[in-house]
């Protein structure tokens, strides 16, 4: 299952160069899962208050062309594997069919003082 979120590139997204500054994409791609996580009825607010949040414990990035201002980009994540408190998420930044960024990006569901803990059903069901 691949999940797609559409975003527009505006000026604050830009560098002196007028290209996308680079840390930007980390909060493209993240807007992506929440919206993901959103869609499948994972409210985190929550599961918060139930003392369980999702803390990005690695992620693997490659910036292959540069996005500019007022680009249409659309983000495409895919789940690569799951595990009893981690997934393993790979999103693509595209304009068009152009790959402009990739990256592998591992999440881990915590406790609230900051102990692994086992990933809410939905994900897990979401899967399989």
């Amino acid at each position: 299952m691949t999940h797609t979120f559409h975003i527009r590139v505006y000026y604050e997204d830009t560098d002196l160069a007028g290209l996308v500054y680079y840390a930007n994409y980390l909060k493209f791609i993240e807007r992506a899962r929440s919206e993901w996580v959103r869609g499948m009825g994972i409210d985190q607010v929550e599961m918060k208050a139930e003392g369980f949040v999702f803390a990005v414990r690695r992620v693997e990035a490659d910036y292959i062309a540069p996005a500019h201002y007022d680009d249409q980009l659309v983000v495409e994540s895919s789940m690569d594997h799951i595990t009893g408190a981690r997934v393993v998420f790979r999103q693509d930044v595209k304009r068009g069919d152009v790959t402009l960024f990739s990256a592998m990006v591992t999440v881990v569901c915590l406790t609230t003082s900051g102990a692994v803990a086992r990933l809410p059903a939905a994900i897990r069901r979401s899967v399989h």
